[in-house]
C-alpha cells in the first residue's frame, strides 16, 4: 500500500475536498506563472515569475500527498489569466489571482487540525511568495502617477468643459468638433508640461513619463466626447448623460486596476476623483446655463 493510500483515509470527506480544491488551485496557478514568465522580456521578471511557479508546483505536490491523485491545470483559467496579463500587465494578473486565492485561506485553521501542514503552507504563501511578488518591477506601474496626472486633469477638465458646452451649444456636432480641439490642445500642453517638469527635476525619462501623460490624456477625451459623436444633434443631453455614465466607469476600472497592482484602498480613491469630476462637471453645466441666458447666445 502506498504512502498516499494510507493518508487519505484518515481525513474527513470535507477536509479531503478542501485538500483537493487547494491541489488543483496550486497547479493551475503554477502553469499561470510559467505561461506569464513565457512573455516576460525582463530577465529579473522572467526569474521571479519561474521561483513563484516553482512554490505553487511545492505546494501542489504536498497537497498531492494526502490525495494521492495527480491534477491538470485547468486551462481555461490559465488562458484568462494569460489574456489579462497582455491586456493590463502580469502584476495586476498575478496579484488579481492572489486575491481570489487568499479567499480561500479562511479554511486553512480548520483543515489544520487533520493536515498539520496546512499552516505551514498558509505562512509560507503570506510571507514568501508575498516577498516575491514584492520584488516584481513592471515599467509601467513605474510610472502610474503620470497615467494618473494624464486620465484626472482629462477627467477634470473635459467634464466641465463638454458640460458647459451642452447647455452653451446645444447641438452634438458643434459639441464634439469644440470638445475634440480643446482636447488635442490640452493633450499637447498637458504631455509638454509633464516633460519640462520631469526635465527640471533632472529625469532621464521625461519623455517617457510626458508620454504616458499624453497617452492617458487623449484616451480619456477620446472616450468622453465619444456619446456626441454617437448621438443626433438633439439628443445632447442623451449625450452627456452617456458621458457622465463613461466617467464613471473609467474611474471604476483604473482605480480597481491601481488598487490590485499596488495594493492601494478603491472606495476612498474612486470616491474622491468621482466628486472632483462630477462636482465640475455640475458646475459648468450651472455656467453653461447662465452663459446662454445672460448673453443670450442662440446656436
Amino acid at each position: 500500500m502506498t504512502e498516499n493510500a494510507t493518508i487519505a483515509p484518515t481525513l474527513s470527506p470535507a477536509a479531503l475536498a478542501q485538500i483537493r480544491a487547494f491541489q488543483q488551485n496550486e497547479v493551475t496557478e503554477a502553469a499561470v506563472y510559467r505561461r506569464i514568465a513565457a512573455r516576460t522580456k525582463d530577465e529579473g521578471n522572467r526569474t521571479t515569475l519561474l521561483r513563484i511557479a516553482d512554490e505553487e508546483a511545492k505546494h501542489a505536490g504536498i497537497w498531492q500527498r494526502y490525495t494521492g491523485q495527480e491534477m491538470r491545470p485547468q486551462r481555461g483559467k490559465v488562458r484568462r489569466y494569460a489574456l489579462i496579463a497582455l491586456v493590463f500587465g502580469f502584476t495586476f494578473a498575478v496579484k488579481l489571482m492572489e486575491k481570489g486565492e487568499q479567499k480561500a485561506q479562511i479554511s486553512y485553521e480548520e483543515l489544520a487540525k487533520e493536515a498539520p501542514e496546512a499552516l505551514e503552507i498558509r505562512d509560507d504563501e503570506e510571507a514568501h511568495e508575498k516577498a516575491l511578488l514584492d520584488m516584481l518591477d513592471e515599467e509601467r506601474l513605474s510610472y502610474v502617477g503620470s497615467m494618473v496626472l494624464g486620465m484626472n486633469d482629462a477627467m477634470v477638465e473635459m467634464t466641465g468643459t463638454l458640460a458647459g458646452l451642452t447647455l452653451a451649444m446645444q447641438n452634438t456636432r458643434l459639441i464634439a468638433l469644440s470638445g475634440l480641439i480643446t482636447g488635442i490642445a490640452a493633450t499637447l500642453s498637458m504631455a509638454s508640461s509633464e516633460y519640462l517638469s520631469s526635465k527640471s527635476e533632472g529625469r532621464s525619462d521625461a519623455l517617457k513619463s510626458a508620454t504616458y501623460t499624453g497617452i492617458a490624456y487623449v484616451v480619456t477625451v477620446a472616450l468622453l466626447i465619444l456619446p456626441y459623436l454617437l448621438f443626433d444633434e438633439s439628443h445632447y443631453l442623451w449625450a452627456m448623460g452617456t458621458m457622465v455614465v463613461i466617467v464613471l466607469l473609467i474611474l471604476v476600472v483604473f482605480n480597481y486596476y491601481i488598487s490590485v497592482a499596488q495594493d492601494l484602498p478603491f472606495k476612498k480613491r474612486f470616491s474622491q476623483m468621482a466628486g472632483i469630476s462630477l462636482g465640475v462637471a455640475a458646475l459648468s453645466f450651472v455656467i453653461g446655463i447662465l452663459v446662454k441666458q445672460f448673453l443670450g447666445v442662440d446656436i
